[in-house]
């Protein structure tokens, strides 16, 4: 009973976000209807995330709305189909646990973005403005928008503010009712009653909603299509994989699960390959109605599909009435969701305290999804995200010379004359190769062998491999001998393979120090082998 009860309650809040959000994507209001049902259906189906809501969704409207704007509606659900397509491949080659690896700060930062861009997109349904055309960038819409204002309709305007306050203050005093579904019969309501003048609605600008169930539609693909709009579809299934992914992490949070990354995907794929067949678009996990759901005591997917099934009810019975609903109440509706969205606090407090790289990538990824493109944020965050990674890994390659109460230690009798021992710690990559090449070719002064002790250097790549050749060949031009001990198995595999061993004269690099210092003692020659 308690699935029954939360999926109903879901479905209820479900049904003017997915106009709303239908709307703001270019779409048909019923097309947000039939994404939330078919997606809300299959993603509990063959997701792994037991209490997971899914289906349209505020973070895609940007992107989706762009690819409506450019190719049409029918170039968005043969995009949102080839994003399904590449969620469950995605999903079953097990790439699930990738996206864990896009930090935070760019997460926040395109998050933020997308928000602003959703609440300024929406002051002309909250004001009634009309704008004139505008360029496809968000400073020349915003600029559109700002010369319109002094055209502002006050009855849509003051609609909008009394059902935003509605939709803010309501939670206070009843929770068992869904605030946005109270702001919408309310002004509703008050519209069907006095018909203000001017006051756009879903029958004045859609014609309203058909009743009966979404009919199977099969999009017109070629293999020219698809090449155009394989860019399109690839940010729709990062994006949707992205969010996904945090929803459920977010649920199990709340609700003490776990989830299955690599299933999740593939419910995902699912759901978003099915919904442009039925007339829907793009969907993820949603989740502000997914925390609705385990608030509600929902723990099993029983209850996303009784949230599908209240939307399918809806859309049969009550479809005619839809024809009243004010544009306005929706774009209130989208006022708060982008205000939830932007996770102001949390950006703030990144831009507070968080270490000065991150606080310039969170800007950046902020500024080029705003001013850009979501794709090219994302993409520059990540990149950038991971040069500071290596700037960092690469700053803590230390080399230091032992000292002399570790030689000791090491080796009690006494270290040869001309033998110094350095010890490198921390990984060695291409980002450190230069610093580890020019620190080590200066450490040689009076040595006649130089021993580098590997124990604590978790691994090796060929660049860095290189630039150890490099420097041994530095150290045998000056007949200075260098040997290396105590590197890990997989370690002394590779700079066997890579022919560095044979060229030291050595047969193994996990030896010991000790084994080396005897070695070097015991040598009846300590002549400079040949340089190469």
């Amino acid at each position: 009973m308690r699935n029954l009860g939360a999926g109903l309650v879901v479905g209820v809040v479900a049904l003017p976000l997915a106009m709303a959000f239908a709307i703001a994507s270019g779409a048909r209001p019923e097309q947000g209807i039939y994404t939330g049902i078919v997606a809300g259906l299959l993603a509990a189906l063959f997701g792994s995330s037991r209490v997971s809501i899914s289906g349209p969704t505020g973070a895609f409207i940007v992107i989706l709305a762009g690819i409506t704007a450019k190719y049409g509606i029918d170039g968005l659900q043969i995009a949102s189909l080839m994003a399904g397509l590449i969620l469950l491949a995605m999903g079953l080659v097990k790439l699930g646990g990738i996206i864990r690896f896009i930090p935070t700060p760019v997460i926040t930062g395109f998050t933020t973005g997308i928000a602003v861009i959703i609440w300024v997109g929406q002051w002309k349904d909250f004001l009634g403005l009309h704008p004139a055309a505008s360029g496809p960038h968000f400073h020349e819409k915003l600029a559109v928008l700002v010369d319109a204002m002094p055209g502002l309709h006050w009855p849509t305007t003051l609609l909008s503010l009394a059902a935003l306050a509605v939709v803010v203050i309501a939670p206070r005093f009843t929770r068992r009712i869904p605030s946005p579904l109270i702001a919408m019969l309310a002004a509703t309501a008050v519209q069907a009653h006095f018909q203000f003048a001017g006051v756009a609605t879903i029958g004045s600008a859609f014609g309203g909603i058909p009743s009966g169930l979404p009919e199977l539609h099969l999009p017109q693909v070629s293999f020219a299509r698809v090449l155009e709009l394989l860019g399109p579809a690839f940010t729709i299934a990062m994006l949707g994989a992205i969010e996904s992914l945090l929803c459920a992490v977010v649920a199990d949070g709340m609700a003490g699960t776990r989830h299955d990354p690599n299933q999740e995907l593939v419910g995902q794929g699912i759901a978003n390959i099915a919904s442009p067949l039925f007339g829907g678009f793009a969907a993820t996990g949603a989740i502000a109605r997914t925390a609705t759901n385990i608030r509600n005591g929902g723990d099993s997917p029983l209850a996303s599909i009784v949230h599908a099934l209240t939307l399918l009810a809806v859309i049969v019975a009550l479809a005619p009435l839809a024809a009243h609903i004010p544009l306005a109440v929706l774009a209130a509706i989208l006022f708060v969701v982008a205000w939830n969205m932007s996770e102001a606090r949390h950006f703030s407090d990144l831009l507070r305290h968080a270490p000065t790289n991150d606080k310039v990538l969170l800007l950046i990824t902020f500024l080029l999804t705003v001013f850009a493109d979501l794709v090219i944020a994302v993409n520059v965050g990540v990149l950038l995200a991971a040069l500071l990674f290596m700037k960092r890994m690469s700053e803590t390659v230390r080399i230091e010379g032992e000292s002399e109460a570790s030689l000791a230690a090491l080796c009690p009798v006494g270290v040869p004359a001309g033998v110094q021992i350095y010890s490198i710690d921390g990984p060695l990559f291409f980002g450190a190769a230069a610093t580890f090449e020019r620190t080590l070719a200066g450490l040689h002064d009076q040595a006649r062998v130089v021993v580098l002790r590997l124990g604590r250097v978790p691994f090796v790549d060929a660049t860095a491999m290189q630039a150890l050749a490099d420097v041994v060949r530095h150290f045998q031009q000056r007949h200075i001998r260098v040997r290396v001990c105590e590197a890990n198995p997989r370690l002394a595999h590779k700079l066997q393979q890579f022919g560095l061993l044979d060229k030291l004269g050595q047969q193994d690099a996990s030896v010991s120090v000790l084994d080396v210092l005897a070695e070097i003692t015991d040598a009846a020659s300590t002549a400079p082998p040949a340089v190469y």
